[in-house]
């Protein structure tokens, strides 16, 4: 099976006024199809970086990307991937509605299937009483389930999400944080989540990947297998601790990594 996204030796590099900086070092990744992956590490680790990276936003100095076999400029072209960001960017001037079809009409589909696609996202992300609102009648929380929406228009095999629930409230996150998890699963879609909450990391992911400090490299990989059903029982659940244990170990390089390991793999 080919992978959503193979990712072969990627460093990047930026030049600034005060010289070079490494942003990554070395990345090495594959996410497989319908997998949730997410990254995490400290601020200025290159997690974003890498996610740019893959959506062909930004070119890697050296090393290659992949997806779906393709060039990540190619999978770009072919509306391989949706994109999610912290800030939902909806136009303020449309509705609910046409926020969401906005890549449907950019890319020339008619009217009829627009309508239809749009009812099918609506309800997939349970705003179907909202589509005639306009996103100053929204809450934080709704906005970003449109701008979710609006990324699975086009029935993407990948979702990049750069911290989409960073701004939001702890109530609304971890209840977007489930609406994701559905959403995931109904879709199939392939995941790559950047986010800096270790939990919201283990609830999410089948994979939770950590970053060391610039220059980024992938230090470790933390197996999560916490099943598919994903809800808020399962934040009281011993082994969702165990998991938060053992990505909190392999962030900071504490003590008791090696046990946080074990409890891992178990």
């Amino acid at each position: 099976m080919t992978a959503a996204v193979q990712i072969t030796g990627v460093s990047k590099t930026f030049d600034t006024r005060d010289g070079q900086v490494t942003a990554l070092a070395g990345a090495d990744l594959t996410v497989a199809e319908g997998e949730f992956v997410s990254l995490i590490g400290p601020s200025g680790c290159g997690k974003s970086t890498l996610l740019r990276l893959i959506a062909d936003l930004d070119a890697p100095t050296s090393g290659t990307i992949e997806v779906f076999g393709k060039s990540a400029e190619r999978a770009r072209r072919d509306q391989e991937y949706g994109i999610a960001f912290q800030q939902a960017g909806l136009l303020p001037w449309r509705t609910v509605a046409d926020n969401i079809a906005l890549p449907l009409e950019l890319h020339g589909v008619g009217g009829s299937a627009r309508r239809t696609r749009v009812a099918e996202l609506a309800d997939l992300v349970g705003l179907t009483d909202f589509t005639g609102s306009y996103p100053d009648q929204l809450s934080g929380g709704m906005q970003q389930r449109v701008a979710i929406a609006r990324a699975l228009a086009e029935r993407p095999r990948l979702l990049l999400m750069d911290e989409p629930f960073g701004a939001l409230d702890e109530m609304t996150r971890e209840h977007m944080q489930g609406e994701l998890a559905r959403i995931a699963a109904d879709t199939g879609a392939a995941v790559v989540f950047v986010t800096h909450s270790i939990p919201e990391a283990v609830f999410l992911s089948d994979r939770v990947v950590v970053m060391s400090p610039r220059p980024g490299r992938i230090t470790e990989t933390v197996q999560v297998r916490l099943g598919d059903h994903r809800d808020d029982a399962l934040r009281e659940d011993a082994t969702f601790f165990e998991r938060v244990t053992a990505v909190r170990a392999a962030l900071h390089g504490t003590p008791e990594h090696s046990a946080a390991r074990g409890a891992e793999t178990r």
